[in-house]
């Protein structure tokens, strides 16, 4: 997610009504998303499936890659970073070619793969527990979460509605981000992430809904106003619930980003943790409440 979002001052003496001073808003965001939500858009519409999950592969190692440092640290662990990344990259192909084997088979084959990790590794053994739950974990919430945009490319019509989950999470980020960098003043989580205010949720949230009506009348006609009203709450909530965790996770490991790949937005994980809640939800909610398959 866009970090820095629903913004305001570093907390105070009156944590909950904290103005925003001496701030500036950085450009650079925008000027990634005006690359990169075209490009986005060309690729998932007229490229073959292939592409979206080459595309969803590349950044789901970049952001384990980035996970798993905030256990390891700077500490050389060849053999994890391979099991863990090789992991996540085996359980997305089930997702994308899952009449090859089923996603329960993989995610056995890597559980028994990590749990074995300990035999084979140099690390001390009194860590093996704590590795292998960081390693199992990691393709989880990274692998399987960012999978559900390959199964809602799957769906019908799934090239139209992954676009629009990408459009609305990332509409939410960036309303969240400009309202509380520019009025933000009530802290909405001040010990996990202090910077994030009530005042960008709820602009947050407005972008939103503003961004699937206007991809209702763009590409997706059918989505009625109402399916584009509860997206749009669907996906922000989600998309904080996320930023959050992730939030709680880097506060954990003491980091403030989880790299710094991308100008103004810092790692893959951090541009990414909206939507590991976000696909999960949305997908969920177009084939259980919808009907799409």
């Amino acid at each position: 997610m866009i970090q820095g979002a629903y913004s305001a001052e570093q907390p105070t003496n009156r944590p909950y009504e904290t103005p925003v001073t001496g701030r500036r808003l950085d450009g650079r965001r925008v000027y990634a998303a005006l690359v990169f939500v075209p490009l986005f858009y060309l690729l998932v519409r007229y490229f073959p499936p292939v592409a979206l999950f080459a595309l969803v592969a590349g950044a789901a190692l970049l952001a384990l890659t980035e996970f798993y440092r905030l256990h390891f640290r700077d500490e050389r662990v060849p053999l994890a970073m391979a099991l863990g990344l090789g992991s996540g990259g085996l359980l997305l192909a089930s997702l994308q070619w899952p009449e090859i084997t089923s996603e329960r088979t993989v995610i056995f084959l890597i559980m028994l793969a990590i749990i074995t990790y300990g035999l084979f590794s140099s690390r001390q053994l009194r860590q093996n527990l704590v590795d292998c739950a960081v390693l199992m974990f990691g393709v989880l919430y990274v692998g399987l979460t960012l999978g559900y945009l390959l199964l809602t490319r799957a769906l019908e019509g799934g090239e139209f509605l992954v676009f629009f989950v990408v459009l609305v999470t990332w509409a939410g980020d960036t309303g969240a981000y400009y309202v509380g960098m520019s009025v933000g003043r009530r802290q909405l989580a001040p010990v996990i992430s202090p910077n994030k205010t009530v005042e960008g949720l709820i602009g947050g949230l407005v972008l939103a809904i503003v961004a699937a009506v206007a991809a209702r009348a763009w590409f997706l006609p059918s989505f009625s106003l109402v399916d584009c009203l509860a997206s749009g709450l669907l996906l922000t909530g989600a998309g904080v619930l996320g930023d959050l965790a992730e939030s709680a996770m880097k506060r954990s490991g003491g980091v403030k980003d989880s790299g710094a790949l991308i100008p103004g937005h810092g790692g893959m994980l951090d541009r990414l943790d909206s939507l590991l809640f976000a696909a999960p939800a949305f997908y969920y909610y177009v084939t259980l409440v919808r009907g799409t398959s």
